[in-house]
């Protein structure tokens, strides 16, 4: 008979779905902790979505609100849309961690909080005036109060590291333990830091050894009576994996220089959040990928529309503040007639706003952010795995139809995760750009290149490589004459291309497939979006269609130009809601273009939407 006394017996909850969220100082790890709970969670083959919130300085004092990192992931067996409106567990590294992110648990939830963190000094930094876990504010809460920083020093005394590097392992006990307590797999957490800390053995061998002893603390200590699982997703047969919307915007960038045969040059500054597009393209090098990090945000889009000249595919990225500094270059783009795109991965604005947080603050300046009448195409990309598939879109556009193209994302869709089924490449369809190799003309018994001399269905003009012999052609930024290239001052010359190059974005629309409409093709109510917050509007829509109310949605992709059966789908429908993270911008042109009451529901606190907001506006307008 054993000396030891026995571990008390766990009982097994299945939940159909969970929320949780990890939270502390920048340099606590959470982000890591947050995204290995991520993989361990695709492993389980969970349907999932995360929101990484990440603080807006760079080196925030520790221990304050402004220096809070946090990563929330909702999971489950159900299909899974948002990041979760109410957190279920709240895992607190400290109490700033716990100030900040208290008001996302729900009532009745659980925070586990580091007790160790929990002293004078950081309480008064995080700007209690009494210690929460003692005056009876987190009433209301299932509170566990562990000594995460002790049980790591104490895991760890014989490791030969030093105070801080022991102290840095911490996040590890709580990822542990959070795996444990809704039976995750630990074994993708331990090839991954085998992996990471390969050439650092001491390193590696602490950060194992206290991951896994979370994994067992829960297993052993009396304050869990409960573990959680949560099954499977039955998700659409095929081969998945977890992504981000950069690295799902990478692939897709990649996949259309490998289709259409285009070398991909992209060109770049750092800005957050579009930086780690960057990162992940220059990854990509084997695949003949190009990336140049230029001096600044000007000279990143020069040399992209150079690229573009010389017959790549030129590509730039950057945020709000960096599309304003493009934006004469772009303009420039547009009256070359180059294939171009440019990403704008969103963040709260105006000027350097919010860096980290999301917004959808920039289609006006995607519609209307030149000089003169330069209108041109937009793409939006929906969720983190859309990325791939409006990236390849914009490319295809901007080659097939010779101009500029915007492709907005943001940083929700950036830095947020799902399981993306990955797609059978040979069912993208392959795009040839217009190039020429010969002169397009002859006169008198001449041959000659005109550079401006358009496809009769598309408008585009003819791509000419430079130093093709016999495609000698004018470029700059001045007006260009018709079909010739030259340079114009005719005033009926420059309103017919003005009128052209306006013509040929709107042809575009020619190839856009019918728009989905997601529910009944007609009811009460049409709840319209674009971007990020598809995700929220189909879970309210879903929510009221199984409260008998009659609303469904459609989400616009193409915002320039608009989808053309968009007139016929609104007249189904008695009224129509448009909800943003802005002050009201898709609203405007929507009423613009069709004249109808369109009610906006608009929300700029660099958050993306929770289910329940959009599902208390339909609960308003119906009632």
């Amino acid at each position: 008979m054993s000396d030891h006394p026995q571990a008390p017996e766990k009982h097994v909850e299945d939940l159909p779905e969970a929320t949780i969220l990890f939270a502390g100082d920048s340099g606590d790890g959470m982000q890591l902790t947050g995204s290995q709970f991520t993989l361990a969670t695709a492993y389980a083959m969970n349907d999932l979505a995360t929101l990484p919130d990440f603080p807006a300085e760079i080196r925030a004092p520790a221990g304050t609100t402004y220096g809070v990192s946090g990563f929330q992931l909702h999971f489950g067996s159900v299909h899974i849309r948002t990041p979760g409106d109410e957190v279920d567990l709240l895992v607190a590294m400290n109490p700033a961690a716990l100030k900040v992110n208290l008001r996302r648990v729900r009532r009745g939830g659980a925070i586990i909080v580091n007790v160790d963190a929990f002293e004078e000094k950081n309480l008064k930094l995080a700007g209690y005036e009494s210690n929460p876990l003692e005056d009876g504010s987190l009433k209301g809460y299932h509170v566990i109060p562990i000594e995460l920083t002790k049980l790591t020093r104490e895991a760890l005394k014989d490791s030969g590291l030093n105070q801080k590097e022991i102290d840095r392992s911490k996040n590890m006990f709580a990822l542990g333990l959070a795996l444990w307590l809704y039976s995750r797999p630990i074994e993708p957490a331990i090839e991954w830091l085998s992996r990471k800390f390969a050439k650092k053995p001491d390193v590696r061998e602490a950060n194992l050894q206290v991951l896994k002893k979370g994994y067992h603390y829960g297993e052993t200590t009396e304050q869990f009576a409960v573990r959680y699982q949560v099954p499977p997703a039955k998700l659409k047969p095929g081969t998945y994996r977890a992504i981000r919307g950069a690295e799902a915007l990478a692939l897709g960038l990649l996949a259309a220089g490998q289709k259409s045969g285009l070398p991909l040059f992209y060109g770049s500054y750092p800005i957050t959040p579009a930086s780690d597009l960057l990162h992940e393209l220059s990854r990509l090098k084997n695949f003949g990928v190009m990336t140049f990090q230029a001096e600044d945000e000007i000279a990143a889009v020069g040399a992209a529309i150079g690229a573009s000249f010389g017959g790549n595919l030129g590509i730039t990225g950057t945020s709000g503040p960096g599309v304003a500094l493009k934006t004469e270059a772009i303009g420039l783009a547009l009256m070359l007639e180059l294939p171009l795109v440019v990403v704008n991965m969103q963040r709260g604005g105006p000027s350097t706003g919010l860096p980290t947080k999301t917004e959808q603050s920039d289609l006006l300046q995607a519609m209307y952010g030149r000089n003169g009448d330069a209108p041109l195409p937009i793409v939006a990309a929906s969720t983190p795995g859309d990325c791939f598939e409006a990236a390849y879109e914009a490319c295809r556009i901007a080659a097939t139809h010779m101009t500029p193209v915007i492709l907005l994302a943001d940083g929700y869709l950036a830095n947020g995760a799902e399981p993306w089924l990955i797609p059978d490449l040979d069912r993208l369809i392959p795009f040839r750009p217009p190039f020429v190799a010969r002169p397009n003309h002859e006169s008198n018994g001449h041959e000659a290149f005109l550079p401006y001399a358009r496809d009769p269905e598309t408008l585009a003009r003819p791509w000419a490589k430079p130093g093709t012999p016999n495609l000698e052609h004018r470029i700059g930024g001045l007006e260009k004459q018709h079909e010739t290239g030259n340079v114009s001052y005719d005033p009926d010359n420059h309103q017919l291309m003005t009128r052209l190059r306006a013509e040929k974005v709107e042809r575009v629309a020619r190839e856009f497939p019918p728009t989905e409409i997601n529910g009944d093709p007609e009811g009460d109510l049409l709840v319209i979006g674009w971007g990020s917050t598809r995700g929220s509007i189909e879970a309210a829509v879903e929510s009221a269609r199984k409260r008998g109310q009659k609303v469904s949605s459609l989400h616009v992709r193409y915002l320039n130009p608009l989808p053309p059966d968009l007139g016929e789908i609104f007249s189904r429908f008695e009224r129509l809601l448009v909800p943003e993270l802005n002050n009201g911008q898709f609203v405007r042109i929507l009423r613009d273009r069709f004249l109808l009451p369109f009610v906006p529901l608009n929300k700029v606190q660099g958050l993306p939407f929770k289910t329940s907001e959009i599902t208390a506006k339909i609960d308003e307008m119906l009632t």
